[in-house]
């Protein structure tokens, strides 16, 4: 085993550890300070049981994964190389945005949070910032590569800013509509980052493989409170950070049209979210799926949290294949 790998590898687990034992504080501190998640009125009138109990748990992960990236990467940003560090600062912001939002329902009380339109304004700053300094890095282009064709299309700047803008806000906010049940936007992820930080590091970027090597050993530990019956939620602290991370190494990579095939579970309750509401009022009242997102369709037809979860994360580990399979020659 390379020295690089090995070092990728032990981040891994001890992001994993610190996570772990993080947990092991931060849940009573959360239940301490009556950081209850609320239950949507419209949501699954089961799901009423799950009412208080502790939110904002990204937390759990968020810190190990920035403290090992800062400080195992801090070689290499003496040398100039910052890609890392721009993804985690991608992240780290919408975490941050999340937190305000996940702030505002505790103290408060209410389960929504910023309102729609602050929240989509401080994401499309952040993203538009994030790929300006991400071009000045030189890590992206305005070429837009096409996964199994292993072409290039080269689209002018300012429409490919445009475009991105469009592709990060929307992912981010994808990512946070999986997070409806237990386990399932942690679950879903961690192949996805898994992904990137193979990419990563068969690509040369070893640096870059950093941030999802221990956002892949974050995600295990949180998953240790946050699988069924989940003894923390992330909130929006943790579903917008993972948003982020996923669009952030996407980009950073250079490779944003993968998210079509590794974020499929994203896309997927994305759409059944679009189609139900778009339905219900072109029908005025009929629905296409019993709930929508998809993973409520699929609890209301009798699935148990743990299969939904164990279907989705493995339908995302198919693709995941799938997607670099359609990638590796690129640098090959």
């Amino acid at each position: 085993m390379s020295n690089i790998l090995l070092r990728l590898v032990l981040v891994c687990l001890g992001s994993f550890v610190l996570t772990a034992i993080l947990g092991r504080v931060l849940i009573p501190v959360l239940h301490a300070l009556k950081a209850g998640q609320s239950i949507r009125e419209i949501g699954p009138k089961w799901h009423n049981v799950k009412a208080g109990t502790p939110t904002m748990g990204g937390i759990m992960f968020i810190v190990p994964t920035a403290v090992l990236v800062l400080g195992v990467g801090f070689p290499a940003m003496l040398t100039g190389v910052y890609e890392q560090l721009l993804v985690l600062g991608l992240a780290l912001i919408y975490g941050l945005i999340g937190f305000l939002d996940d702030f505002v329902k505790v103290r408060l009380h209410r389960n929504l949070g910023l309102t729609a339109l602050q929240k989509l304004l401080l994401q499309l700053a952040a993203a538009i910032v994030f790929l300006a300094l991400l071009r000045y890095n030189g890590n992206l282009t305005y070429n837009l590569y096409i996964p199994f064709f292993n072409v290039e299309f080269a689209i002018p700047w300012p429409i490919y800013m445009i475009f991105a803008g469009l592709v990060i806000v929307g992912c981010v906010n994808a990512v946070n509509l999986t997070d409806g049940i237990d386990g399932l936007a942690a679950g879903v992820t961690l192949p996805v980052m898994a992904f990137f930080a193979v990419t990563a590091y068969c690509w040369g970027s070893n640096t870059l493989a950093l941030f999802p090597a221990a956002l892949v050993g974050g995600l295990a530990g949180f998953l240790l409170y946050n699988f069924h019956p989940a003894k923390v939620f992330m909130g929006d602290t943790g579903s917008l950070f993972l948003g982020g991370a996923v669009c952030g190494m996407a980009f950073a990579l250079d490779i944003p049209l993968v998210l079509i095939l590794v974020g499929i579970i994203y896309i997927i309750e994305t759409l059944s979210d679009i189609l139900q509401v778009t339905y219900f009022k072109l029908t005025h009242g009929k629905r296409i799926f019993r709930m929508a997102p998809i993973h409520h369709h699929f609890e209301m037809g009798g699935w148990s949290e743990v299969k939904i979860f164990s279907v989705f994360t493995g339908i995302t580990v198919v693709m995941c294949i799938l997607a670099w399979l359609g990638i590796f020659h690129r640098f090959g």
